[in-house]
């Protein structure tokens, strides 16, 4: 049955939502396993005691479910398309940084508290993962280190680099657009862990993230990224089945960190890099307000948000967490389709 849906790659169009079905559907079977064994172990999410009070009746909640998305992202690419430079880096990428936020949530459930890994610790591995996809992405795929802008307007942040050999095979080392994949990765990695902080809120709003960027790749004549963005698309489809309040899981650090990466690293090969901010504006949001938040409480004790990130100051104001998750996907979804707009702009 798989092999009549795919078989045909004469229609790339139908491929692309093909892998959204795909993904979905093993997502949403495979799930149910995964959360049973977590259950039996008595593996589950460890609760902020100053989050809202109405949170704590999540405390032990099956967590790490971002496991099974990446499994079902990872089967879909193979079966769907076949592996390119630009597909394998994405793929790393996110499976990298899936494994760092696995360590994060294995070091918070083996300890009892909602914090994992130290920033420290989760910082030198977004920095490893970057730039080992930095210079695979620039050696490998050839993509330019260059930063585009709506408009035309482009900044080369290839000036400062290190050429190690001669001829086609040299190998180079962009310094400064290192740095800025690095923040770039870094930044949404954690802005989606961010937002990840109620039911169904970053499965939907990375639902449509990665939408838009799966056809921002189409349109780029990436067909297997734009699988690849489709496939996590459909896992966040499948994986809202059963994070729908009340959640019966939680996708944790493993799929919120690699989720963000993935995106990332769509902007880069896509070199969509400026306008996927846009994109995830809703992860930027996010961030910003826990960034406001703590620079401006050192710097007068007071409090700009009744509490960061942001959707949790809605919750304070006596929002519903449904409202709140259905609003934020909306808002979402304008932020997806002011990017893709701007994108005919880089063209």
């Amino acid at each position: 049955m798989i092999g009549m849906l795919i078989g045909n790659p004469a229609y790339p169009t139908y491929q692309v939502f093909v892998a959204i079905f795909v993904a979905a559907v093993l997502t949403a079977v495979i799930m149910p396993f995964f959360i049973k064994f977590m259950k039996n172990g008595g593996i589950g999410q460890q609760i902020r005691a100053d989050g809202p009070q109405r949170h704590l009746v999540k405390q032990g909640t099956p967590t790490m479910g971002g496991a099974v998305m990446l499994v079902c992202v990872t089967v879909t690419c193979i079966i769907m398309v076949p592996f390119t430079p630009d597909l394998i880096c994405a793929l790393l990428a996110m499976l990298a940084t899936g494994m760092l936020g696995l360590l994060d949530d294995i070091e918070s459930v083996a300890h009892k508290r909602s914090l994992g890994l130290t920033p420290a610790q989760k910082m030198v591995g977004l920095v490893l993962i970057s730039a080992t996809f930095c210079l695979a992405t620039v050696n490998w795929v050839k993509i330019s280190p260059a930063v585009r802008f709506p408009g035309g307007f482009m900044i080369d942040l290839g000036v400062l680099t290190t050429t190690i050999g001669t001829g086609p095979n040299a190998f180079q080392i962009p310094w400064l657009y290192m740095l800025f994949v690095f923040l770039l990765m870094a930044g949404l990695s954690n802005a989606v862990n961010l937002t990840d902080g109620l039911d169904g809120l970053a499965g939907g709003t990375v639902m449509m993230a990665m939408l838009g960027m799966g056809m921002v790749a189409f349109q780029y004549g990436e067909l297997p990224l734009a699988v690849f963005a489709a496939a996590i698309a459909g896992a966040c489809v499948g994986f809202l089945w059963h994070n729908c309040y009340p959640a019966s899981i939680f996708m944790g650090d493993t799929g919120s960190l690699a989720l963000g990466a993935a995106f990332a690293a769509c902007a880069v090969i896509t070199k969509t890099e400026v306008t996927s901010l846009v994109m995830g504006g809703l992860f930027v949001v996010e961030a910003l307000s826990v960034i406001i938040q703590v620079v401006v409480f050192k710097k007068t004790g007071k409090r700009v948000f009744l509490m960061a990130p942001i959707h949790h100051h809605f919750e304070k104001r006596g929002w519903s967490e449904n409202k709140v998750v259905i609003r934020f996907w909306i808002i979402s979804a304008m932020f997806v389709a002011l990017g893709f707009a701007l994108y005919f702009q880089l063209r």
